[in-house]
């Protein structure tokens, strides 16, 4: 009995999921993932126009939210975009520490693609905010090592429980990131009221 195309379709996706997790996203064929499946090349083509397609469908779920994430701290500056940043993208790794594993070493190549270029620019984001948007070098070294091993302690980790990783990494977040305040208003000075 044939399967239905829904079944097939989610086959498909599991099957790259495990072939990128075990030969990387350049190291897998659309052949290599037909083989596993038990179909033709012809039947994954049916499903998806190409590679980058199934690992975007593969990936929509984590970008849709670091898209939220990135919504939430626009307009947010110092402390508050730090303390939105830092919780914001320990909960996102460490829900999607799977797919982070699937792309380990292949980040620069992957954001080339055009599925994927906007991540770029919303990681960029993403570090300004852990630096407070801070132009000091060390606010912004710090928040480029996070980022990094916020991703790689997900990947790597991948048996370590959630509730022992999610607190472990906001520990080190908090450890880590040079606190930035807020700009607080000022109270008018008399000069402002005379004029």
């Amino acid at each position: 009995m044939a399967r239905a195309v829904s079944e097939t379709h989610g086959e498909i996706l599991a099957a790259a999921a495990r072939r990128f997790a075990a030969t990387g996203y350049r190291g897998t064929s659309l052949q290599d993932i037909a083989r596993e499946v038990g179909c033709s090349k012809a039947t994954v083509l049916y499903h998806f126009a190409n590679k980058e397609a199934l690992l975007a469908e593969l990936m929509a779920p984590a970008i849709a939210v670091l898209q939220e994430l990135d919504d939430r701290l626009a307009g947010l500056t110092g402390g508050a975009a730090q303390q939105v940043a830092a919780v914001g993208f320990v909960d996102l790794a460490v829900r999607f520490r799977r797919e982070i594993a699937l792309l380990r070493g292949e980040f620069p190549e992957l954001l080339a693609q055009p599925a994927f270029a906007h991540i770029q620019q919303i990681s960029e984001r993403l570090r300004d905010a852990f630096a407070g948007h801070s132009d000091r070098p060390g606010a912004r070294i710090a928040a480029l090592v996070l980022l990094a091993g916020i991703s790689e302690a997900c990947a790597e980790f991948v048996d370590v429980p959630d509730d022992e990783l999610r607190p472990a990494l906001l520990a080190l977040v908090r450890r880590a990131v040079e606190p930035v305040e807020s700009p607080q208003p000022q109270p008018p000075t008399t000069e402002d009221k005379e004029s």
